[in-house]
């Protein structure tokens, strides 16, 4: 087969009208708001329409990410079409991808190879405009902020005091902390100020939580953006910003149609990071998949101990929505990586080190298993380089849990490269679980973070900061410490610490910072040095993007 790459194959597929697709899965054109040819927005009120059941949910999460790669919105893609393939209405939801990555180090988050969502070029970039829609409700927020000190502030906002930060859909490590308001008395208040990247936005979280426009505005109203000299939060409520952010804010919260290569249904909406944001697409787009298809196959962001532990305990939580089955993806090679093997050397074959590495698989399995009662299946993205025995070890491994796997050759096969592991999950959704939350809702803050730590990362404990601790005692004197919380942490290790790969154990998770998300619901505790502003690599992957003069994109992966 002549190898061509991710966006060679996306620009020679042949996609249907946008509007054929939608009469095909029984979204009737009053329904539809179409952005070109294969692209559309769906109204929410698709919602209110029929009365077929809710199809199966299935989520695909994976070990702890490694340079290597794991694949796994590759193998969610190949999944979705191999159960069109065996006959099964399957419908696809994710979330769109972030140009900060797209033009950094990770690329695009369309899958790969044969197993992609397309248009390609215009999911990776623009898309529909959801993400600018977002920066600029986010940065009306800190506009109109600003606006009320210069205008006299008679809500006492103490400037020393204010959380919210401007958004930037663009990895920019010069922006993270910055002075505005500069330039004399006309020119602003100075004080110390600074960007996250849009996907770390409260309004991002907010748009993928909320069920409805009145919801939205009601979540928009409650976000907290600094506090008065007395020390009490103040509010977008409170400065009567929430309307206007709802306005800009109308088209973006509707979820978006695309399609596979194979022309399988794809929801595409909202996308916050896993390591610093609660990592899942839109509570609408999901249960609008759910809706369309006998089977939702849908995604959360990097391992499972960040993506499916907040899929779990922050969006089935507050949206009722339950997993029939969970896909935990892995390779060989990241597995050798995780036991310790240079990039470099990963096409080599090592029990050892697999054996190692299989620590970080077999942890991962026994918390979708025994913590939240989930039935779930191993699918391996299957390498050239990959030996027989190697995969006999891993399988081996997993069947010791009761756990079946099942190799995925989506990426050089499309939808026929996964029918082994689409027939596992049927299987598997038929099976009953005992599915349950981490922690219990009236635990304290510090329960649940315990509760997290120890169960599902394996630490010890929290540690809390002298400012950490200060901030604690905020929340619980304000009411506020009641909220699910939503931990920011490396990706790259169940500790805190990236360099700890594998399983480790006697380590204690370190909370440098509390921010409460009242919008959203939930309060962002962040450990280690994660950030919410990424920087661009040495090498960013913006250098080999490029146009032609007939409008063609080459570059994107």
């Amino acid at each position: 087969m002549e190898h061509k790459t991710d966006i060679e194959i996306a620009q020679s597929a042949k996609p249907i009208k946008i509007t054929e697709l939608a009469a095909k899965i029984g979204i009737d054109e009053e329904f539809i708001e179409q952005y070109g040819n294969y692209k559309a927005k769906i109204g929410l009120d698709f919602l209110e329409q029929g009365e077929k059941p809710d199809g199966k949910l299935i989520l695909v999460t994976a070990i702890s990410p490694t340079p290597a790669g794991e694949g796994k919105t590759t193998t969610t893609v190949g999944l979705s079409d191999a159960l069109s393939l065996l006959g099964k209405k399957t419908c696809l939801a994710l979330r769109e991808p972030s140009l900060g990555p797209v033009f950094g180090v990770k690329g695009g988050a369309a899958g790969g190879g044969y197993a992609q969502v397309i248009p390609m070029e215009d999911i990776n970039l623009h898309f529909t405009g959801d993400f600018h829609a977002i920066g600029a409700a986010n940065n009306l927020l800190a506009a109109m902020l600003d606006n009320h000190i210069q205008q006299g502030n008679p809500l006492g906002i103490d400037p020393k005091s204010i959380s919210w930060r401007r958004a930037l859909d663009m990895n920019d490590r010069q922006l993270r902390n910055i002075v505005s308001g500069l330039g004399g008395r006309m020119q602003g208040v100075p004080r110390e100020d600074g960007f996250d990247i849009t996907v770390a936005s409260e309004v991002m979280a907010v748009l993928c939580l909320a069920e409805n426009i009145d919801d939205l505005k009601s979540r928009l109203s409650k976000i907290i953006v600094g506090y008065n000299y007395e020390g009490k939060p103040v509010t977008a409520g409170q400065l009567k910003a929430h309307g206007a952010m709802a306005a800009l804010l109308r088209d973006a919260i509707k979820p978006n149609l695309v399609q596979t290569l194979e022309n399988t249904p794809a929801i595409i909406h909202g996308g916050p990071f896993a390591n610093i944001a609660h990592g899942c697409n839109s509570i609408t787009a999901t249960k609008m998949a759910l809706k369309i298809g006998d089977y939702a196959v849908t995604e959360a962001g990097f391992g499972a101990d960040l993506g499916a532990e907040k899929f779990i305990d922050i969006k089935c939580r507050m949206s009722g929505l339950r997993p029939s089955a969970v896909v935990l993806v892995a390779t060989v090679r990241a597995l050798k990586h995780h036991g310790g093997v240079s990039k470099g050397s990963l096409n080599e074959e090592n029990f050892e080190a697999l054996e190692k590495g299989l620590e970080n698989l077999m942890r991962h399995l026994d918390n979708l298993k025994n913590v939240y009662g989930l039935p779930c299946v191993v699918a391996i993205n299957r390498f050239p380089t990959d030996s027989e025995k190697e995969l006999t070890l891993v399988e081996e491994s997993c069947r010791k849990l009761g756990v079946n796997v099942a190799l995925s050759e989506v990426w050089a096969k499309g939808g026929e490269g996964g029918l082994a592991l689409a027939r596992e999950v049927i299987s598997l959704c038929e099976t009953e679980g005992d599915f349950k939350f981490a922690y219990e809702d009236n635990f304290s803050l510090l329960e649940k973070l315990n509760a997290l730590a120890k169960n599902v990362y394996r630490a010890e404990g929290v540690e809390l900061s002298p400012n950490a601790k200060k901030q604690l005692a905020q929340l619980e004197a304000l009411g506020l410490s009641s909220l699910p919380v939503c931990v920011a942490k490396t990706q790259y290790s169940f500790s805190d610490n990236p360099s700890l790969l594998g399983a480790p154990s006697g380590f204690k998770i370190t909370v440098r910072n509390l921010k409460v998300c009242a919008g959203a619901g939930f309060i962002v505790c962040l450990t280690g040095d994660i950030m919410t502003m990424p920087g661009l690599p040495k090498q960013p992957a913006a250098e080999r993007i490029d146009l032609d003069g007939d409008g063609n994109i080459s570059g994107l992966f």
